[in-house]
């Protein structure tokens, strides 16, 4: 029997246990005549979450979730049955990736405020945990050093290393002196040894550890001056090879080069990102190892942090390797999955097996996996075990009133004809993120109950570097009226109904949505604000405060999209919501998260008392212990059972 007649026969029983293992054992290819599924199965969090493989790609971790109760469980592909399972509880999970292939890494995160003793306001905390697959054992990682003032937090991502054959974690954390600053952890993981290898004295500083385990590369800005520095090791010592200053677009260190002898840096020259390669033997700027793609990411290898790719996820994922053959794997894997969304999220250390998300019309939302050798692959279970089928997504575009081509997607309500629906604007947050078309629970949610949805990438959005600095100073102007102009778009094409609008959003989404009924009267019949700002000289004046002083980086940022200098700039008035209160016309519900450290609570509480003291229909939905990202599934849960409830009775979809 030849070899690659064995590799399929092997792969045919990794299949077979994946799927007892797994057990979804249901056809899970979308059918179109599945009935919508229940709000619950949008609002609970993912049945299926944080799917990985392991470095030598024969066992997949992943956790499965009931409610806010996640468990995580680790099977080996060629068995029927689990290695090691635990109860990870209700800790808010950020996710999992492989140490070795005996020993998966937990990211965990809480909202609090600081430690005992240490000064500052509630943030969110982030702490590691590890779990021995063999021994199914889960523990905690601690960066407490004796002898040394240290936050047990995280404050980075960990750099993986192989150092003398043992497995080594460098782990960005915290010091403190006089102040809090930047630390940088080695932790051995088969024997627990911590040890605090560097400290910073900027708060705004980052390592680079090679693959020998040594510190290659370090970043660091200073904000008050503006100013950044670079160093690398020459001669045994750090030196600094290049410096620049930057006042919002600060150089970001990407990781090293993909034959470890350069440090990848994007910088932003005339506005346009652009990556550069520091050489490591001299100091000397060079070409990055790139095809001219405008990355928005990059792929690194697990153990050296070199760069081996990057991709793109506009219209979908492009993801573009520098090896070739590496290439060969990935696109052979995307041919099983033909004019559908797919998404890497994991891979043996060789790539002969490659772990990905899916979203389509024919497989719905589901992970998958695929097999170099066998060119097999494999559906392993879906996303949300309860979500039969989802609705479309379709591309569209339209130029909003001085010309500028606004991007963006439809989702449209399954079994109803593309007519006079009623309508749903639902911008993204950030505001520099971008809707790719990709699957989103609160879009597929809102089409589910009968509403067509409109995502728009309104300028500012992260489409390419010349489409987000269309959108600086334009904040509640062309930025909001980008939105309305996809609403007269869509009428004039028949395809929604102008009298039959509302609007909803998150965050900046949620700031759009306020600002359609206070600025942009007449379009909107409601809106649904959740987590979002409405007193921005009140929203930067915390922005300082979480600072701890004005003209930081996080105000400058403010200040570039706002127009304005500060939270004392008079220009904040004519686009804050909470200043026009009285233009406002429909009802409007508010929703936010006690917990929410990045737009606080007081944001929604200020503004339901200025429209109630206006005499205007508002509601207050106060989420218990909940953060900006709606990271519970009760909660969660809430938010789109409040708001459905709201749009059925102001805006009904049928």
């Amino acid at each position: 029997m030849n070899k690659a007649s064995t590799r399929s026969r092997a792969w045919r029983r990794v299949i077979a246990g994946v799927w007892i293992g797994l057990l979804f054992l249901e056809n899970s290819h979308a059918r179109a005549d599945e009935p919508p599924a229940p709000l619950e199965a949008y609002g609970r969090l993912p049945t299926l979450e944080d799917l990985s493989l392991s470095p030598d790609g024969t066992e997949l971790a992943y956790v499965r979730t009931v409610g806010d109760q996640r468990n995580l469980v680790v099977h080996r592909l060629s068995e029927h049955r689990a290695l090691g399972a635990v109860h990870v509880g209700d800790a808010k999970l950020r996710g999992i990736g492989w140490i070795d292939n005996d020993h998966l890494l937990l990211m965990v995160s809480s909202t609090s405020l600081p430690p005992f003793g240490f000064s500052g306001p509630q943030r969110e905390w982030y702490d590691l945990l590890t779990f021995d697959v063999s021994r199914g054992k889960l523990s905690g990682l601690y960066m407490q050093v004796s002898g040394e003032r240290t936050f047990n937090v995280v404050t980075g991502v960990p750099m993986i290393r192989e150092v003398d054959g043992a497995s080594t974690l460098f782990v960005p954390g915290l010091y403190v002196t006089d102040q809090t600053l930047p630390a940088l952890f080695k932790i051995e993981i088969a024997g627990g040894r911590v040890r605090l290898i560097a400290r910073a004295s900027e708060p705004w500083t980052q390592w680079l550890v090679d693959a020998a385990g040594r510190i290659a590369g370090e970043f660091v800005y200073h904000d008050q001056r503006k100013t950044w520095d670079l160093l690398v090791r020459r001669n045994d010592r750090m030196s600094v090879v290049a410096s620049g200053a930057a006042a919002v677009d600060v150089p970001l260190v990407l990781g090293f080069g993909p034959a470890g002898d350069s440090i990848l840096v994007r910088t932003v020259e005339n506005g346009v990102p652009v990556w550069k390669a520091v050489w490591l033997k001299d100091g000397s700027w060079g070409p990055p190892p790139v095809r001219g793609e405008a990355f928005m990411g990059e792929i690194l290898e697990r153990k050296s942090g070199r760069i081996i790719g990057g991709f793109r996820d506009i219209d979908g994922a492009h993801y573009v390797f520098f090896d070739n053959e590496l290439q060969a794997h990935w696109n052979a894997m995307l041919r099983a999955f033909p004019d559908e969304r797919v998404h890497l999220l994991s891979a043996s250390d060789d790539y002969s097996r490659i772990l990905v998300r899916v979203f389509g019309a024919k497989d719905g939302y589901v992970y998958a996996m695929f097999d170099w050798y066998s060119h097999q692959t494999v559906v392993l279970g879906k996303v949300y075990e309860d979500l039969q089928a989802v609705a479309e997504v379709r591309p569209i575009s339209y130029p909003a009133a001085d010309g500028l081509i606004i991007p963006g997607y439809l989702t449209l309500p399954r079994g109803r004809t593309a007519a006079r629906l009623p309508l749903i604007v639902l911008p993204h947050g950030g505001p520099a993120l971008v809707d790719s078309g990709d699957f989103d629970w609160w879009a597929q949610a809102l089409a589910a109950e009968g509403y067509a949805v409109l995502q728009p990438n309104y300028r500012g959005s992260l489409v390419d570097s010349r489409f987000l600095a269309a959108g600086f100073g334009e904040w509640g102007r062309k930025m909001q009226t980008d939105l309305s102009d996809g609403v007269r778009y869509l009428a004039n094409e028949r395809l929604i109904d102008p009298a039959r609008v509302c609007i909803v959003g998150g965050s900046y989404g949620g700031y759009a949505a306020l600002a359609g009924m206070a600025l942009d009267p007449g379009v909107y019949r409601c809106a649904v604000s959740v987590a979002g700002i409405s007193d921005l000289k009140r929203f930067l004046q915390w922005t300082d405060f979480s600072a701890g002083r004005g003209d930081s980086h996080s105000q400058r940022y403010w200040d570039r999209y706002m127009g304005a200098s500060g939270p004392g700039d008079r220009a904040l008035q004519a686009i804050s919501p909470i200043e026009h209160v009285n233009a406002v016309t429909g009802p409007v519900l508010l929703i936010h998260g006690r917990d929410d450290t990045v737009v606080p609570y007081e944001q929604s509480d200020v503004m339901a008392a200025a429209l109630k003291h206006a005499g205007k229909s508002v509601d207050l939905v106060a989420l218990k212990h909940e953060d900006h990202w709606l990271s519970r599934s009760a909660t969660r849960l809430q938010m789109l059972q409040a708001t459905v409830a709201f749009l059925r009775t102001n805006n009904p979809p049928f």
